[in-house]
């Protein structure tokens, strides 16, 4: 009877995989970018039900409240370490557990926020970050009268002070809430610095290098997809 391994190689690289950790399988899985915009949906929703005394979800629930189709929901949930049962589901502990450490929830992030103004402050102000994982240490802007001000327990500092308190801090995430004309020198100054992943709340579609973590989230693109949507529901 033939071996299921053509060689030697196959079964040291089968022995390795079976030795992986579970966050090792992770990244050798590329989780599609919708899915990761709908588990924290999902996770929201069952921590919600968990808070009414629930033990038990199924996908079929989770599909009525988010009004994702139920396939779509067990196949987002196959990402994640955990497993439901036939007839019953998943239980609520077990899948909230999963679901904060898949998406990184459970780890504390160290970050920078790049421009104190309006957007900026309120993000400052925001303390619910925290929970899921986003532990911002420090606001930079490039008025003088704002350096040495604490917004929300946070000091904000003067720009030219970033390489020094990134030493100092070593905070790896850059919130970008920049004037839009000053995004791409700022992202281009900050990762100069060391900083690894940007939040860009900017109009602007910042260019960075291969290597650095960018995520855009303009509140103008999503208004106006809601305007042209009722648009067209008015026509």
């Amino acid at each position: 009877m033939q071996s299921p391994y053509a060689n030697a190689a196959d079964m040291v690289l089968m022995n390795k995989i079976e030795q992986m950790t579970r966050d090792e399988i992770r990244t050798m899985t590329k989780v599609p970018e919708p899915t990761l915009r709908r588990l924290p949906w999902y996770l929201a929703f069952v921590k919600l039900l968990r808070g009414k005394g629930e033990t038990v979800i199924s996908s079929t629930q989770i599909s009525k409240e988010i009004n994702v189709d139920s396939s779509q929901v067990a196949k987002d949930l196959s990402f994640v370490n955990v497993t439901g049962k036939t007839r019953v589901g998943y239980e609520i502990d077990a899948l909230v557990e999963e679901l904060e450490d898949f998406l990184g929830f459970t780890s504390s992030h160290k970050a920078f926020l790049f421009g104190v103004g309006s957007l900026g402050a309120a993000l400052l102000h925001d303390s619910g970050l925290k929970q899921y994982g986003l532990d911002i240490v420090a606001g930079f802007d490039v008025r003088p009268e704002l350096d040495g001000q604490i917004i929300n327990g946070i000091p904000v500092y003067h720009i030219d002070r970033f390489p020094a308190m990134r030493e100092q801090l070593g905070a790896t995430i850059g919130v970008i809430t920049v004037p839009v004309d000053k995004a791409q020198e700022v992202a281009d100054q900050i990762i100069a610095g060391g900083i690894k992943g940007l939040w860009n709340f900017t109009p602007f579609r910042i260019r960075v290098p291969e290597n650095i973590v960018i995520q855009n989230t303009s509140m103008y693109a999503h208004l106006a997809v809601m305007f042209n949507r009722l648009n067209s529901t008015n026509r």
